[in-house]
């Protein structure tokens, strides 16, 4: 019992000392197998940094706008009657002054003639008042017609005129009657479907509409920003503003426009203001009723420091970077950051011109963690990176799997146990 004892605790002497022999290869590959300051193996950590620039950064307000055209008419029927032509093609462009409609004239056509008819008998009258006074005045002074005649005359020749004068109204109404008959478009745009056939009566200033006219060349877009941005943007009114149109994608530019206005009050409800930009959209890429993401360009950050928007990170404090010391070590620097755009962010405090700030490998830093520069470390990321001697974080990854292959395929590890137990046995 007691020779078997002693074998078993020489046995267990040997096994360790075999796994401390096995475990030494890995860590040697790992650095030692000590953990440095970012939970690593011992060695600079591999990482990609970019120099602080300064350079003029545009600055923006974003927010959500709709397209409106900038003039809708729905042409109405003025008047009653057949519609007999409708000579447009739906969707078509039209320009100002284009035939849009035609109603049946005749009925007004007979209108008009018939008041210009009633003029001529009107005036006709009038000629024959005229001379009438005339005689009168002549014959007054030898006493053939007393003067109460004569001024008796006098008004009928004013009455006559006046009658005249309500023919020619009358002609005048007959004539726009007759020009309602036909319409045209009251601008440049485009028709929309038509709502009334060819062959339907229409009436006179009913709520169907013939069809709605839109002009998109030029075009507006309303749009919204918080009250806090109105005092920048009275700041900056005194230049015309660009104002550029974005699809809901918000990748692809559409249009460029400027600011038209802002509206004379702030909307209690949502704490927003209103505004409202011009487009000229020559090519129509906006259309009426289409919601556009809108960026209104307010100033230019001269010299703005700028570093690309991956090297900021997000902490219990806020944001902050891993700036490159001298010593090829780095510290974790607290900034503030003015804007974010198009993968670049503009920093408003915290870092200097030409100062170096990691862009890749920065969750595996902290403070004082010793790096090393890798010109393809953000080539491939982190997940996809292949493990090697230099990267502390693959060694001691790699480690377990050294370890598993170093105890299979060593075969001094595995005979060295039965040549130690042999000589162990005799010494009880």
């Amino acid at each position: 019992m007691r020779r078997t004892l002693v074998v078993a605790l020489a046995l267990a002497v040997v096994f360790a000392a075999g796994c401390s022999k096995q475990a030494a290869p890995g860590g040697a590959g790992g650095g030692g197998g000590k953990k440095g300051r970012g939970g690593a193996a011992d060695g600079p950590v591999p990482v990609t940094v970019v120099a602080v620039q300064s350079q003029d950064v545009p600055i923006y307000l974003d927010g959500l706008g709709s397209v409106q055209a900038f003039n809708n008419a729905t042409l109405q029927p003025q008047v009653t009657g057949q519609l007999i032509a409708v000579p447009f093609k739906e969707g078509d462009e039209v320009k100002r002054g284009d035939l849009i409609a035609q109603i049946d004239p005749r009925s007004y056509q007979a209108q008009l003639d018939q008041a210009i008819a009633k003029k001529a008998q009107d005036q006709a009258t009038l000629v024959s008042a005229k001379l009438d006074l005339t005689r009168y005045q002549d014959l007054l002074p030898d006493g053939f017609v007393s003067k109460q005649q004569v001024d008796q005359q006098f008004a009928a020749v004013g009455a006559d005129q006046a009658t005249v004068q309500s023919d020619e109204a009358a002609i005048e109404n007959a004539r726009v009657q007759l020009s309602y008959c036909t319409i045209h478009a009251p601008f440049d745009g485009v028709v929309g479907i038509r709502q009334v056939d060819v062959g339907n009566l229409v009436q006179g200033g009913s709520s169907t509409g013939i069809v709605v006219i839109t002009q998109i060349k030029p075009i507006s877009v309303s749009f919204t920003l918080p009250e806090q941005a109105l005092a920048e943007i009275r700041k900056a009114d005194t230049q015309k503003l660009v104002v550029v149109a974005i699809n809901r994608d918000n990748k692809s530019e559409l249009a460029r426009g400027e600011l038209l206005a802002f509206d004379n009050q702030i909307d209690q409800t949502t704490g927003t203001i209103k505004l409202k930009a011009t487009f000229t959209n020559g090519d129509k890429t906006l259309w009426p009723g289409q919601f556009v993401n809108v960026r209104l360009l307010v100033r230019t950050q001269k010299d703005g420091l700028t570093i690309p928007a991956p090297a900021v990170q997000r902490g219990p404090n806020g944001s902050f970077v891993y700036v490159v010391k001298p010593d090829q070590t780095v510290e974790m620097r607290s900034l503030t950051v003015a804007q974010s755009e198009d993968g670049l962010a503009l920093i408003g405090d915290g870092l200097k011109a030409g100062e170096q700030v990691v862009t890749d490998g920065q969750y595996r830093l902290q403070p004082g963690s010793k790096i090393t520069i890798s010109t393809d470390a953000a080539a491939a990321p982190p997940e996809s990176k292949k493990a090697t001697s230099d990267d502390p974080s693959a060694a001691s990854t790699a480690t377990p799997q050294k370890h598993k292959h170093a105890t299979n395929a060593n075969p001094d590890a595995d005979s060295q146990a039965p040549k130690s137990a042999t000589p162990a046995a005799p010494h009880p």
